[in-house]
């Protein structure tokens, strides 16, 4: 095997472990040391990949920011591009599935997010191309964007733990915001 192969095997397991530990134990228990028990790689090892918990955190977020990227390619390749909303249907149903499927490591990668805004900034990154590519699509960019953040907004809280809506309740106004022709005609306040 080359080095360029062991070492993104190397990267691979330390983010299994990482995710492993944070979903286990949570994001207070994330170390380099509990990294090399979890993974079986030396410690030294898991620093040639990783210097510090920070560059295991920010792997960890491109790691969920990459599975987001697929769950949407997904999406849209269900998605007739002739609606004119593909983009803003894909992110609508990824969030449905977030909010209804929480997890420990979004639990933890929050937490972390929290006690350290600079990874905040990843996914806020990471979102721009999306953003702007559901803006592109728009017919009415105003009702697209209004859609797009009460998605979030459903989202968020569920995943957090704090909202007050069943899921059958999320599950109907999901509905309505995927519903592209209920929206047309509507127009936004402005």
């Amino acid at each position: 095997m080359d080095n360029a192969t062991r070492s993104e095997r190397t990267r691979a397991a330390v983010i299994q472990a990482a995710l492993a530990i944070i979903a286990r134990d949570g994001a207070g228990k994330l170390t380099l040391d509990a990294i090399a028990r979890e993974s079986g790689i030396s410690k030294g090892g898991v620093m040639h990949q990783f210097r510090t918990k920070q560059a295991v955190l920010e792997a960890l977020l491109d790691h969920q920011v990459a599975h987001s990227d697929q769950r949407t390619e997904a999406h849209l390749a269900k998605i007739d591009p002739a609606s004119g909303e593909a983009n803003l249907q894909a992110q609508i149903a990824v969030l449905r599935e977030v909010s209804t499927d929480p997890t420990s490591v979004t639990y933890a990668l929050l937490g972390a997010m929290a006690e350290d805004p600079h990874l905040l900034s990843i996914v806020r990154v990471a979102g721009e191309p999306k953003l702007r590519a559901l803006k592109a699509e728009a017919k009415d960019q105003d009702m697209a964007l209004l859609r797009w953040v009460a998605a979030r907004g459903l989202a968020i809280p569920a995943l957090m733990g704090m909202c007050p809506l069943t899921q059958e309740e999320r599950a109907h106004l999901f509905d309505l915001l995927q519903d592209g022709a209920r929206w047309q005609g509507c127009k936004a306040a402005g």
